[in-house]
């Protein structure tokens, strides 16, 4: 992305900034000062709506197999503190994913209730003893294969897009061979707005 000093604003940034005034006046220093503002403002939108989904990923995503053990898979949601694994397939293509709510519903734990709060399903978590014995045992039986993705060349309009249609907090990567090769999450979107300040 570039930096301040050297965005071009265009003619249209300036036309978005004047609409903004709502009126016709006379023009003093410190309205040009404002339009510049509010130019540079449009501008910023524009550059950022353009960026690609490979410019503001994650591209360092950890995998599961099918065949992984669900106890390797629960210890590394545990030891990295995330809440859901990417399932490649052996030519890393994505298949799959599994999530902390996988695992709950697999112990016997009501945790897929469209309607429950954070709290509602955490309630749920100590009121039902979680099922030790007849537990599935690999990542396979319990993983979801239906998987919302993006193509590392979508723009950040597309992903935004997509969140908000699918109400989900992150989207697996792929590239054009469907292959996994990062991940965006709401920290990523924030960390976009972030760099819009500087």
């Amino acid at each position: 992305m570039s930096d301040k000093s050297s965005r071009e604003l265009r003619r249209e940034d300036f036309q978005q900034a004047l609409k903004e005034f709502d009126t016709y006046i006379d023009i003093t220093l410190e309205d040009i000062m404002q339009i510049d503002r509010m130019a540079n403002k449009h501008a910023r939108l524009r550059e950022t709506e353009v960026l690609t989904v490979r410019e503001i990923m994650t591209p360092k995503v950890i995998t599961v197999t099918p065949d992984t053990p669900l106890s390797d898979a629960a210890r590394i949601l545990v030891e990295q503190r995330i809440s859901g694994l990417p399932v490649t397939n052996d030519e890393s293509k994505l298949v799959g994913v599994v999530t902390e709510a996988d695992f709950l519903c697999a112990m016997g734990i009501p945790c897929h209730h469209p309607t429950h709060s954070v709290w509602q399903t955490l309630e749920n978590m100590f009121r039902h003893p979680p099922r030790t014995t007849d537990m599935p045992s690999k990542v396979g039986d319990i993983m979801v294969d239906q998987v919302v993705s993006i193509n590392e060349n979508k723009t950040l309009h597309d992903v935004i897009e997509l969140m908000k249609k699918h109400h989900i907090k992150r989207v697996i990567v792929t590239d054009d061979q469907d292959r996994v090769c990062g991940i965006i999450t709401r920290s990523n979107l924030v960390q976009v707005l972030l760099r819009q300040m500087l």
